[in-house]
């Protein structure tokens, strides 16, 4: 079976074909580096980075670009209120971010633009709009005109018309319409360019389109994705930007992960996690590295389409989960090591499986069903002592684990403790269960199980 991904822009299943065979060129939205990112924030970068993992499993060369949005009005907040540059708050929150996402296990992508490289490219860009009667600048302020546009609203499927009606009062009465979005911003407070317009900076929504641009040469990528919250309007002006200049709509797959909301204080039911609630959970919350890939696996097996409700019960389900699985794993290798047993090969049946619930939307629900028949199937061979076949369900094991990216840590045997590890497999032989629990607390404490 193909391999199947829900794409956003047609709001149905296809087949995964990519413009170039064998490469998958793919970019997701990154952060604003302002502030400490949540566990709401971590999601999609916890799934793009399966997705990445998975793609590679099934033979493609990955290309993944993620940004770092270092401009922006909150960033230029923050640094006024400490009285620094906006830089310094940008390198600040990025290098958390990026501790976060290693702490998650989540690989840095190929490429990490940041905006400010890029503000030559948006101005011949945004220059490019108005000459195509596309923007307008109005007083140093330039604006795109969405009227103009006739396929704007494709990808969430909206109509200019109700959009127009359902519109806010914009506080800037320069603009032709309310829908007509900023591509850049006059200013005379903080960081700012010079530029044909005047002196300002790039709106959010012009600069993505441009990293992409350059990035991949001005190719229609293969994916782009984000959350859910981005669909509209983030992605719908990246679409109407390229649409203008480029006509294209950048990629032939959009993908969208779905919100985590937390439970309400009062249990009632579950809200979108943000700072005026003060209901957030940040990865920093997470201490241990159990804790952290408890989240991730959290994460990562729920259907990615969908909103996480969150609740300190979920996340301790999976606390059991991930103890239960790493045990299992720990046990295993163990028991291989000590046997010397070093074989790599698995089961086909067992990887066509896993391939085949994956190409259904990448749905890691069905694969918890194989894992969990692997796991007993685990378990079975180290009682039977039937090592071949505990070595083939344990490496398919590590390999799901390893396209979930959750990490589970075992240590080879030392020669030193290869001998204690015998003596204990001798004394619960010999039903000498004093030296046997003495000799387990040691090997505990070495963490060896």
């Amino acid at each position: 079976m193909s391999l199947m991904i829900y794409n956003s822009l047609t709001n149905k299943l296809e087949e995964f074909k990519t413009v170039r065979p064998g490469v998958v060129n793919m970019y997701v939205c990154g952060p604003t580096v302002y502030n400490y990112i949540h566990i709401g924030n971590a999601r999609p970068v916890i799934f793009y980075d399966m997705l990445k993992n998975y793609l590679t499993y099934i033979g493609y060369k990955v290309n993944y670009a993620s940004n770092i949005t270092d401009v922006d009005d909150k960033i230029i907040k923050k640094a006024l209120a400490e009285g620094v540059s906006e830089k310094e708050i940008a390198t600040r929150y990025e290098n958390y971010y990026h501790d976060n996402c290693q702490s998650l296990n989540a690989k840095r992508p190929d490429f990490v633009p940041h905006a400010t490289e890029y503000i030559t490219d948006m101005i011949t860009f945004i220059d490019g709009l108005i000459k195509k009667d596309y923007a307008y600048n109005i007083e140093g302020d330039v604006y795109f005109r969405v009227k103009k546009l006739k396929r704007y609203g494709i990808l969430s499927n909206q109509v200019t018309e109700d959009l127009q009606e359902g519109a806010r009062i914009d506080v800037s009465s320069k603009k032709e319409s309310p829908l007509d979005f900023s591509l850049w911003k006059k200013t005379e407070d903080g960081i700012k360019w010079a530029s044909p317009f005047g002196e300002g900076r790039p709106g959010w929504h012009t600069e993505c389109v441009c990293m992409i641009d350059r990035i991949f040469n001005g190719e229609q990528i293969d994916i782009h994705g984000g959350g859910m919250d981005l669909k509209f309007p983030h992605h719908e002006n990246e679409i109407a930007q390229s649409e203008a200049l480029r006509h294209n709509n950048i990629a032939n797959f959009w993908m969208h992960v779905g919100r985590l909301d937390v439970q309400k204080n009062n249990k009632s039911g579950f809200e979108k996690m943000s700072k005026s609630s003060g209901n957030m959970i940040l990865v920093n919350d997470f201490k241990t590295k159990r804790e952290l890939m408890a989240l991730r696996f959290l994460i990562v097996t729920q259907p990615y389409r969908n909103n996480i409700h969150y609740s300190e019960e979920l996340f301790n389900q999976y606390l059991s989960e991930y103890d239960k699985y790493e045990r299992a794993y720990k046990q295993a290798s163990l028991a291989l090591d000590y046997n010397r047993i070093n074989e790599d090969d698995i089961l086909v049946e067992d990887k066509e499986e896993f391939i085949s619930y994956m190409n259904q939307d990448l749905n890691c629900q069905n694969v918890m069903t194989l894992l969990s028949r692997l796991l007993k199937e685990v378990n079975v061979c180290l009682r039977s002592k039937d090592f071949k076949r505990l070595s083939q369900k344990l490496n398919m094991m590590k390999q799901i684990f390893d396209v979930f990216g959750v990490m589970f840590e075992y240590t080879p045997l030392t020669d030193e403790n290869r001998k204690l590890y015998e003596s204990w497999e001798k004394a619960k032989s010999v039903k000498d269960f004093e030296e046997a629990d003495k000799l387990r607390t040691i090997l505990n404490m070495k963490g060896i199980i």
